[in-house]
């Protein structure tokens, strides 16, 4: 990543940006699924023309050498990555920039900024790599507070400690996904941990988020990879402890997994490491009937197979990502201990007596030979990461493009599906957007999958927020209304309160109050994300 510079208003780098052949070949697909769509390309504005004025606090002298007043810096810090934060940025409309950016570099001086902000009635928006699609970093906080900062913890990015008997690490909360895999790669260990994001979000952001990562069955939740946890509040420091497992009372690990900065700053944990694997199998299979397909991996879930990858693409997703013609299964296994052929042949029966085809033939690998590829899982993961990229560009030429996702049980999905395709359309058809919608599965597990709906429809240019978040009510109602999730890994942030005010129990909403009272009295931090403050 040396030599690159982060967007400010959009995905990844900016020398990563979808341009050239790819982005008319990108242009030629939409305009083809979406005939008359208008896809004039729209660029960012320049910083200078947002205004960003002087914050309205001035850092204490303790503090001032890691605060930065920077426009840029503030701009870049003051929103997400959700196609509502995308488009805002090209529309210029970004009105809730923080005062301070501030970047410590160890626990104590966390331990000064949270003081600091709680004798001042300061807002505390805890940022690992900003890439939040829920409005989770926005520092959208009322007009109770002097003031905003955002606590940037990407300069507390070390390993810190490995213990190879237990095969566990000590890690600060601030580091990126590739950094933190650069520094275990030479112990042989993988934290086996790969969201989309993985490229730009932290171990903290995981952590707080409770996010879900690449792979499709088994420790699929950052929460699997957790060991223990230590985090600094405002009334103290708690540090719960390493245990592979405990049955004393309610965990405390599980109070802070998932709390998104509102109880406390995650500053380092304890995760569960794995070695670097070895074997690879990965094949591509067809599905002509899409109810064949996820009757398959209901199947296969349900089987004790466990593979790395399970991705069950419909018709529509598997002809925008992939050229297909009917539903795609996106298989692979890997493994550090043994070949995984036998897991990978078993499935490919399970998926023929379901009337599954393959693309081609399986493909194997072994790491000892370094020329091997697999070319199904090469093509998977390299539009995997692209995706979000594809996403500014066409959000940049007036396309609708965002997913919802959730999980259910089994017995629920098909109702589940049935509602969301009404609902969106239903949506998309009051606010004038024409469009698709689409569905994969992310991750599987024996009682149900995480069924992740996709958006693809032509906006009015400038209108698009407003068409989005229409589109995203009706859909997050029938989501509760079916008895899914709100969120299976994208977290509850500011944008997802209300579903998840629905979806809690009220006697857990008010536990949760009081534990937010006791752990952050002045109620600075990250208000408005997952429970309310009740300010002392």
């Amino acid at each position: 990543m040396g030599g690159k510079t982060r967007s400010w208003w959009g995905w990844g780098h900016v020398e990563d940006a979808v341009a050239g052949p790819e982005r008319a070949e990108l242009t030629r697909r939409t305009a083809t699924m979406l005939p008359g769509a208008d896809l004039t390309v729209h660029e960012a504005p320049p910083v200078e023309s947002f205004g960003v004025g002087a914050g309205r606090i001035h850092a204490p002298r303790a503090i001032a050498p890691i605060a930065s007043q920077d426009a840029r810096d503030r701009l870049a810090h003051s929103h997400g990555q959700a196609f509502r934060d995308v488009v805002r940025a090209l529309l210029g409309k970004l009105p809730h920039v923080p005062d301070l950016v501030l970047r410590p570099s160890s626990e104590e001086q966390v331990v000064q900024v949270l003081e600091w902000c709680t004798d001042a009635n300061l807002a505390v928006i805890p940022f690992g790599g900003g890439t939040s699609v829920v409005g989770g970093v926005e520092p959208r906080v009322g007009d109770e507070y002097a003031g905003v900062v955002s606590l940037d913890l990407t300069s507390m990015n070390r390993v810190l400690e490995i213990d190879p008997v237990s095969r566990a690490a000590l890690v600060q909360a601030g580091v990126l996904g590739p950094h933190l895999e650069e520094q275990l790669r030479p112990r042989g260990y993988t934290l086996r941990f790969f969201p989309q994001s993985f490229e730009f979000s932290s171990l903290g952001g995981w952590l707080a988020t409770r996010a879900g990562g690449h792979f499709a069955t088994q420790l699929t939740h950052i929460d699997d990879l957790t060991e223990s946890l230590r985090v600094v509040t405002p009334s103290g420091v708690v540090e719960t402890r390493r245990l592979p497992g405990s049955g004393a009372g309610p965990s405390p690990d599980r109070m802070f997994l998932g709390s998104e900065g509102s109880l406390g700053v995650i500053t380092q944990a304890w995760v569960r490491l794995q070695e670097r694997p070895r074997w690879r199998a990965g094949a591509s299979v067809s599905f002509a009937d899409y109810d064949a397909g996820v009757q398959a991996v209901r199947a296969l879930s349900q089987s004790g197979l466990h593979p790395a990858n399970c991705r069950l693409l419909d018709p529509m997703e598997a002809m925008i990502n992939a050229g297909a013609a009917a539903s795609v299964l996106v298989l692979g296994f890997e493994s550090a201990d043994h070949p995984v052929t036998a897991w990978m042949e078993r499935t490919l029966e399970l998926c023929r007596d379901h009337g599954g085809v393959l693309f081609e033939p399986a493909r194997y690998t072994d790491a000892a030979d370094q020329d091997a590829r697999t070319a199904a899982a090469d093509t998977w993961r390299s539009s995997f990461l692209r995706m979000p990229y594809q996403r500014d560009a066409l959000a940049a030429q007036g396309m609708i493009v965002e997913t919802f996702e959730t999980a259910c049980t089994w017995d629920r999905f098909d109702a589940l599906r049935a509602a969301v395709n009404v609902a969106a359309q239903d949506a998309m058809d009051q606010v004038g957007a024409v469009g698709v919608v689409t569905c994969r599965f992310t991750h599987v597990y024996p009682d149900g999958p995480a069924p992740y709906f996709g958006i693809y429809a032509a906006g009015q240019w400038g209108r698009t927020v407003e068409q989005w978040d229409e589109i995203k009510i009706a859909v997050s109602d029938a989501l509760i209304a079916g008895g899914a999730t709100i969120t299976h890994h994208h977290a509850v942030g500011r944008d997802h309160r209300p579903w998840y005010d629905r979806q809690r129990p009220d006697l857990f909403a008010s536990a949760l109050q009081a534990g937010k009272a006791a752990l952050d009295p002045a109620g600075i931090l990250n208000p408005g994300v997952v429970v309310d403050p009740v300010r002392q």
